[in-house]
């Protein structure tokens, strides 16, 4: 089993002038150190007008950074909203190619969809149809960056001309794709698709077994891939804080990872939000005890409520992988045993303190991480062998159903097509005068021809 670590870029207020920048090198720091100390992956997210939940609306950005800071780490979105309402597919495939590019072929895709309100109206997309519009947006990012040329596409949400997309990514036929999952229709739909699964819920592992069997069982039956290369993996999201003493952890951990369930539960469950004036941070603080978040609740429940799982509809919350090491351990076993291929741990949350994030890297390192390191190769070379035939069988099931490139299909310059337009001899020898100074070189001529 790997590991990876999770951004959201959290705020809570207050803010002041140095609050986003202070988030974000210290971002990177701990991606840095995570790096160093053998950590897989780091996840980004994509999200608009989140306040407070999530200050991360431009990943890829995020992500070069990381590129530049790090030598093994794999660069992963998750997720880019790709209905073409939030990013037209071709810059969604420019995007992922450059960052593969800039990394030396180190970015994964995860695609997915939103369902808060914050950001579908903010961006004028119907709840009704985000569904189609992911994958429609998916759908031509693909061919974008693996067609050469791309053919086009007329759809139902956007149309592309015939154009070669520029650049291409490292990794062929493209980086390996993800989709973000938080139910069990939505694993399913992963498994349709052969794109790997991103469960952002917060699940035990029991309840990862199952979403596993339910994944690998579904591929093998159904699977028609979306991509040109199917990736089997299923990866789960825990909080996360380590000491060596359990008490010490926990405070750590307890008011961010319960701030983290809260925001998102605000946003896309029981929030009424007013922009620039809803201080979420002071709504926590003031409701955590009727909704179960407080220091208090979570202690006297021996110690096992943290992390709350409110946005899929329970409210009990989750401990996760806060503790000691050897609780770590044991807990992070559990995962493995149940065929979860990642963990992806969610520190930066609420007002965790950068300092108590580096620490737990360097002790988890340390204590926990070598022998999930030790076990990993043999293990994914064995689910390797053991699913080649499932995708197998899905690659056969694939249909390519590109368009042909248009007959006699070319992309003229707008001076010559006007030319051609009002069948001008004299444009003719106009443009025919500008290629010959071009090709010479003689930018002065050209200057003057041009007036």
């Amino acid at each position: 089993m790997k590991f990876g670590l999770f951004y959201e870029h959290q705020l809570p207020r207050p803010w002041d002038e140095g609050s986003e920048y202070r988030l974000i090198q210290e971002a990177l720091d701990q991606i840095e150190r995570a790096d160093q100390l053998g950590i897989d992956y780091v996840w980004e997210v994509e999200h608009h007008f989140l306040e407070e939940y999530s200050h991360s609306s431009a990943p890829e950005v995020f992500l070069a950074a990381a590129s530049q800071r790090t030598k093994r780490m794999r660069l992963g979105h998750g997720i880019i909203q790709t209905a073409p309402g939030y990013n037209h597919p071709v810059r969604t495939a420019e995007r992922v190619a450059m960052l593969d590019l800039v990394s030396g072929g180190r970015a994964d895709f995860g695609s997915g969809e939103s369902s808060s309100e914050a950001e579908l109206g903010g961006f004028g997309i119907d709840m009704a149809v985000k569904r189609d519009q992911w994958l429609e947006g998916l759908q031509v990012a693909i061919r974008a960056m693996t067609e050469d040329p791309f053919t086009g596409h007329e759809g139902r949400f956007v149309s592309v001309p015939p154009r070669n997309v520029v650049p291409k990514p490292m990794q062929k036929p493209h980086p390996p794709l993800w989709v973000a999952c938080s139910r069990r229709d939505t694993i399913l739909l992963a498994a349709e698709k052969g794109i790997g699964a991103l469960s952002f819920a917060f699940i035990d592992p029991e309840e990862a077994r199952q979403w596993v069997d339910d994944y690998t069982a579904t591929m093998a039956e159904k699977c028609v891939p979306v991509g040109k290369a199917v990736n089997h993996n299923l990866a789960c999201v825990t909080p996360m804080m380590c000491d060596r003493d359990e008490d010490k952890a926990i405070a750590m951990g307890l008011e961010g990872g319960n701030f983290f369930g809260y925001s998102l539960a605000h946003y896309y469950v029981f929030g009424d939000h007013v922009p620039g004036k809803t201080n979420v941070w002071d709504e926590f603080i003031e409701r955590r005890n009727q909704m179960g978040y407080s220091p208090e609740a979570a202690l006297a429940a021996e110690k096992e409520v943290l992390g709350a799982k409110v946005a899929s509809g329970d409210t009990s919350g989750l401990r996760g992988a806060v503790g000691t090491p050897d609780q770590l351990r044991e807990f992070l076993r559990r995962y493995e045993e149940a065929g979860v291929d990642q963990l992806i741990f969610v520190m930066q949350a609420g007002k965790n303190r950068h300092e108590d994030i580096m620490a737990s890297l360097e002790l988890f390192a340390d204590e926990v991480l070598p022998e999930f390191a030790e076990r990993d190769e043999a293990a994914c070379a064995a689910k390797a062998e053991r699913i080649a035939p499932i995708i197998e069988a899905a690659m056969a099931r694939r249909v390519d159903d590109a368009p042909p490139m248009p007959d006699d299909y070319v992309m003229r310059a707008i001076p010559k097509a006007m030319v051609e337009a009002v069948d001008s001899d004299e444009g003719r020898q106009f443009l025919d005068q500008v290629a010959e100074k071009s090709a010479l070189g003689d930018r002065d001529s050209i200057n003057g021809l041009l007036g």
